[in-house]
């Protein structure tokens, strides 16, 4: 039976018998921790748990924490301390925006494998894809701060910063699965990952 509780402030569900491994799944926009179920059916009887978290704004969740990488990225790097120190080994399973927030939070530490699908892995690239879309310049945003663009979506001059500081270094053993009809990342921007990281 899946066990539910918290982590900080995270909902996070457990799947599968004790054991010394453990993959943390990090779903994407619009997700929630119950789609690591799957993913758990097939690894548990490989000798792994699976550690599920909603992210911020998800399945409900009304706490405060905004889905932005200053409040997302220390939450997960909360639920990673966690980890560490219940499991010997741990891997990473993220989807798209959670990927990416995922190789923020894990980066550095000692993963033995991890597992993307579908991944966003340029946010400066995507992000500077919305301006475009929207006409809006870099000098705009950065005298507005925050400006909302049609599909929900608000551009974000802190968030912009964040993702310059914060570049991407990843030395896990990495695959990625990419589905052909993916418009978030593009193929070029995936086999760039996957040739700088050797994924």
């Amino acid at each position: 039976m899946p066990e539910y509780t918290k982590i900080g402030q995270a909902p996070v569900v457990l799947y599968g018998e004790p054991a010394e491994r453990a993959f943390l799944f990090v779903h994407g926009l619009c997700g929630n921790k119950e789609e690591a179920q799957r993913f758990a059916a097939v690894v548990n009887p490989l000798g792994w748990q699976v550690l599920a978290v909603d992210l911020p704004g998800h399945n409900g969740r009304q706490d405060g924490v905004r889905l932005v990488p200053w409040e997302a990225v220390p939450e997960l790097q909360n639920v990673r301390n966690y980890m560490k120190e219940r499991w010997r080994t741990l891997g990473v399973r993220a989807v798209s925006l959670g990927a990416w927030l995922a190789l923020q939070a894990f980066a550095g530490e000692s993963v033995e494998r991890c597992l993307l699908s579908s991944p966003l892995l340029d946010m400066e690239k995507m992000i500077h894809g919305m301006m475009a879309q929207a006409d809006i310049s870099e000098e705009r945003l950065r005298a507005e701060g925050e400006i909302p663009v049609p599909g929900g979506q608000t551009l974000s001059w802190r968030y912009l910063c964040y993702v310059r500081e914060h570049p991407v270094s990843w030395r896990v053993p990495t695959a990625i699965l990419y589905g052909e009809n993916d418009n978030l990342t593009s193929m070029e921007t995936i086999l760039a990952f996957a040739r700088r990281h050797n994924a």
